[in-house]
């Protein structure tokens, strides 16, 4: 039987070597944690559906390999994408200020109304933290991005990054800000009723249903 939902975005999870990334796209899609895991090569993919704000939306997530030599593979995946995790690891200083980096690509690479959500991982090391929380919320606030702490480990927070990141997507589709039928918004209707809803809607009337 095919899957339903309404919609479906496409998402990215970015960032340096050794922050976690694979391990938290595995936690939320398997529900367990990674033990054995090497630097991705190149990119690996995952979906899942989830009920945000009313809505079942399909997630696709591209993780991207974070090391330099796969960086040209992995900006092509970058075009289209409605949201990202921007992860950096809190216990790594060096993985925090490529923060910047990361973000530049995202929002040139992919879209500038694209929705990011900046992810400290590895909260269970906390004896080692290099990072303040307070910091690293400051750093969120200047870039308009919304944050959080997660544990790929423990599975802290890591669906909620996800979550957030597809209501404030979804927000956006409802003020009209992001428009699933302009190709490349990383946004597409999955049920065919949703989309003449929204065609029938005066132009610039957000649906509050």
């Amino acid at each position: 039987m095919a899957e339903s939902y309404d919609y479906l975005f496409k998402f990215l999870v970015i960032g340096g070597p050794g922050v976690g990334k694979s391990c938290i796209l595995h936690q939320f899609i398997d529900g367990k944690f990674k033990q054995e895991s090497s630097h991705t090569i190149g990119v690996e993919f995952g979906s899942k559906l989830v009920n945000a704000a009313g809505k079942t939306v399909k997630l696709q997530i591209w993780d991207t390999a974070g090391q330099e030599r796969f960086r040209s593979v992995t900006r092509s995946y970058y075009r289209g994408a409605a949201g990202a995790l921007l992860v950096y690891d809190i216990a790594s200083r060096e993985t925090y200020n490529a923060l910047t980096n990361w973000l530049t690509d995202a929002r040139t690479l992919a879209s500038p109304n694209i929705v990011i959500i900046l992810v400290g991982n590895k909260k269970d090391l906390e004896a080692d933290r290099e990072v303040t929380f307070l910091e690293a919320s400051r750093f969120a606030q200047e870039n308009e991005l919304m944050f959080l702490e997660t544990s790929a480990l423990t599975g802290e927070n890591v669906e909620e990054g996800f979550l957030k990141c597809a209501r404030s997507i979804l927000s956006k589709v409802d003020a009209g800000e992001l428009d699933p039928e302009r190709m490349g918004s990383g946004i597409q209707y999955g049920d065919s009723t949703l989309r003449r809803l929204h065609q029938q809607q005066p132009q610039g009337n957000s649906c509050k249903c």
